[in-house]
């Protein structure tokens, strides 16, 4: 996307903030359209475009998406659907995809509901936290429709096969715990803990300061190498995982890292 393009789609944006901490090394990407955070459109391609220049921004180490009014978001704006010329939504689930896209750490920070294209963006996240009250659900069976960005896919991935059918085909809401339990969250933290955590998001702060400990090029080639395992056979994934770990061995941050394993001391890859 051109400079003109972006700044075109960015001079409205529908519902969504977006900052960072420069001093903590964190993106911030904000769902906000009172009450229910619900996401138009248009904002599906602003988000991914607003991922996207996250991801290239060196001040930025870790992005977090959450939402506003202490919600996550209860999903797409479903009065736009039948306004939407056709064929133009048999590619929602690329937008959606974003966070996978990214080479550096997405996290997900829901709260009250993360229902449709919510729960599928933040299942295209690396790390999902979630407060125990959160609900999950992929409820268009009940519109007379199916999830259409990705979460038919992501859930039956991370969750299984019957679990996936369980819960879409029925569009049941699943409670955090069973999530947890699931495979769908990567953790859960006691009501009003996330709240507590708005300024500094001290809910994910372990998850970023463990990051940011972490080398970037060996961290983004992982994610790469991580992501790949659900598209191809066991063969190809091991081909793509010897030739990637080779390629790292020659790196600074390899010799950086063995040296101080030798040397018995910790490694710091923060000015690599």
């Amino acid at each position: 996307m051109h400079d003109q393009e972006k700044q075109e789609l960015w001079s409205s944006l529908e519902g969504l903030r977006c900052e960072k901490e420069p001093a903590s090394s964190v993106g911030f990407l904000t769902l906000d359209r009172p009450p229910l955070n619900v996401v138009s459109f248009k904002a599906r391609e602003q988000i991914s475009s607003l991922l996207e220049e996250m991801d290239r921004d060196d001040d930025i180490r870790v992005i977090v998406i959450r939402g506003a009014n202490g919600v996550f978001s209860a999903g797409g704006d479903i009065a736009e659907f039948l306004q939407i010329e056709p064929g133009g939504m048999a590619d929602l689930a690329w937008n959606m995809a974003a966070p996978e896209r990214c080479r550096k750490p997405v996290i997900a920070a829901l709260e009250k509901y993360a229902m449709g294209m919510a729960l599928e963006l933040a299942l295209a996240c690396d790390f999902r936290i979630a407060t125990e009250a959160t609900i999950l659900a992929l409820p268009e069976i009940n519109l007379g429709s199916i999830p259409g960005s990705g979460g038919t896919q992501r859930v039956a991935r991370l969750a299984g096969l019957g679990r996936a059918k369980e819960m879409i085909m029925r569009g049941r809401q699943v409670t955090a715990s069973e999530a947890l339990d699931w495979g769908l969250l990567t953790e859960v933290v006691p009501e009003g803990g996330l709240n507590e955590a708005v300024a500094r998001w001290v809910a994910v702060a372990r998850w970023v300061e463990d990051m940011k400990a972490r080398p970037s090029i060996p961290l983004a080639t992982l994610k790469t190498v991580l992501n790949q395992t659900c598209n191809t056979s066991l063969a190809t994934g091991l081909e793509l995982e010897g030739q990637s770990f080779e390629k790292l061995r020659f790196g600074p941050e390899f010799k950086h890292g063995i040296e101080c394993f030798l040397a018995k001391k910790e490694p710091d890859f923060s000015e690599m």
